[in-house]
């Protein structure tokens, strides 16, 4: 690329892939719809011509389009394959991040996937269904607050401020931290119930409030864990199929991509399959999602260790090519997988 500058690339770029889709020469106009760089038909045909002049796409006949040639093709490849190698590491780099590298993580799946298949991507946060708590940590900051760290499945941490009254010694802090620890760990929000909470108060004795926000403080931490977050990408790849592309059907499908609530249904239905194999093929009117019975869907269950679970969703035309979707989808779970691992 070094006698390219960025315009050319972009320009030579889709030049190939509308060639290779086609199979058709590729004239100016199409160049300036197919790229985002908002160039006039006319600056178009003066970077093909210098395309053309340094040999990296040629004319068949006199007044037609131009296709890539063999050096151009060379060109297309090879900086296919830095990208891709790049776009791997970078995976790889964010898998084996912490966790609060997980959404940049998910962001990253949901527009590679788009790219790589040219349909609609998503791909939920992973969660716990019944979340259990695994560990509580009352620790003094001053004379009347404690931080409260509390960590649940999935080595979720959340830590919350509590105002005392008085000051706690080190010795009532160590024995709340036995009797709440004792109680409660490995337990989900359902199975604390009244009866065991009103008989830690009663061993509490005096500081029985305390455990009370304690409670609360886990209560919270546990349902924050279960809101769900859904990533999305490539929803504008709806527009490549006729299909799927006129105003009122596309609408529809933009609009459940920008809103996601109605995704949440897709990511339940995956999560609760028993069969085991993780993907879900769903044509028309099988979809639960009303906006995609036009559609076919494919979605596969993922998991990132102590059984924390999300969703990932490839929505096309009923068209799509499935063994490549369900090949995909197969292949990044097992990578997800291997990759998180390695991490721990």
């Amino acid at each position: 690329m070094q006698d390219l500058d960025e315009r050319k690339v972009k320009i030579l770029q889709a030049i190939i892939r509308n060639y290779l889709e086609t199979g058709e020469p590729v004239g100016s106009r199409t160049i300036s719809k197919y790229t985002d760089l908002h160039l006039s038909s006319a600056t178009i045909r003066n970077e093909m011509a210098d395309l053309e002049e340094l040999g990296y796409i040629i004319r068949p006949h006199t007044s037609a389009g131009r296709i890539p040639s063999d050096k151009g093709y060379r060109l297309y490849v090879d900086h296919m394959m830095e990208e891709k190698e790049r776009e791997v590491e970078e995976l790889k780099g964010v898998l084996l991040a912490k966790e609060d590298k997980m959404d940049h993580l998910l962001r990253q799946v949901a527009k590679v996937l788009a790219q790589n298949t040219n349909y609609a991507t998503m791909i939920s946060a992973p969660r716990l269904h019944r979340n259990k708590l695994k560990f509580i940590q009352l620790s003094r900051v001053d004379a009347h607050q404690l931080l409260a760290v509390i960590v649940v499945e999935g080595n979720v941490i959340k830590n919350n401020m509590l105002e005392v009254a008085e000051p706690l010694d080190d010795e009532t802090l160590l024995k709340l931290n036995i009797l709440l620890n004792t109680h409660l760990n490995g337990l989900t929000i359902e199975e604390i119930n009244l009866s065991m909470i009103t008989a830690i108060k009663q061993q509490a004795g005096i500081h029985s409030t305390i455990v009370g926000y304690v409670i609360d403080a886990v209560a919270e931490a546990i349902k924050a864990e279960e809101d769900l977050e859904i990533y999305t990408s490539g929803a504008n790849n709806i527009f490549r199929y006729p299909e799927l592309a006129d105003n009122e059907k596309a609408s529809q499908l933009i609009s459940t991509f920008e809103e996601k609530q109605m995704l949440n249904e897709l990511v339940e239905e995956t999560l609760s399959d028993e069969r085991g194999a993780g993907i879900q093929v769903y044509i028309g009117d099988e979809t639960p999602v009303q906006s995609m019975k036009d559609c076919s869907v494919v979605t596969a269950a993922y998991e990132l260790g102590e059984g924390m679970k999300g969703t990932i969703g490839i929505i096309g035309p009923k068209r799509m090519d499935y063994d490549k979707v369900v090949g995909t989808l197969k292949t990044l779970m097992h990578q997800l997988d291997d990759l998180y691992n390695k991490r721990e």
